[in-house]
C-alpha cells in the first residue's frame, strides 16, 4: 500500500539524531527504549509524515538484511552538497552525477554511522 519506514542501525543515538534532524531536516516523532538493550527513534519529514526513518541503537543484530542506501529528494543538489561540505559531512561525490539521459542528478554521502545516503534532484 505504501512505504512505512526504513530502519538504520546506529552507533550513537544522540549523534545520529543530531545528524538526521540538523543536517537532513527530519523531525523526531518518538524515541524510546524497546527493552534494556535496544533504543528506537522514529523521524519523519513534515512534508511526508507517513514515511519514517527508524534509528536503532543497541546490541548488534547478526546479518538481518542489507539496505544499500537511503535517498532524499532535494531542490538544488549543488547547494546541498556545498552545505554538507561546510558541515563536515563525508561526501562520496563532490559533484553531482548526471543520470537517466540528463534528467536526474544524484550524489552520495555518508551518515554518522557510515550509512550510504543519496541526494536526488529531478
Amino acid at each position: 500500500m505504501k512505504m512505512e519506514h526504513v530502519g538504520i542501525m546506529v552507533n550513537d543515538m544522540d549523534e545520529s539524531l543530531a545528524f538526521y534532524q540538523n543536517i537532513l531536516g527530519l523531525e523526531l516523532r518518538n524515541r524510546e527504549w524497546l527493552n534494556d538493550t535496544i533504543e528506537l527513534a522514529f523521524l519523519f519529514f513534515p512534508e511526508q509524515p507517513s514515511v519514517e526513518v527508524e534509528l536503532v541503537y543497541g546490541r548488534p543484530f547478526e546479518n538481518e538484511g542489507i539496505v544499500n542506501h537511503l535517498a532524499f529528494t532535494v531542490k538544488n543538489i549543488e547547494a546541498e552538497l556545498a552545505r554538507f561540505k561546510e558541515a563536515g559531512i563525508k561526501l562520496v561525490d563532490e559533484e553531482p552525477r548526471i543520470i537517466l539521459n540528463g534528467t536526474v542528478k544524484i550524489a552520495f554521502f555518508e551518515g554518522p554511522n557510515g550509512e550510504k545516503l543519496e541526494l536526488v534532484e529531478r
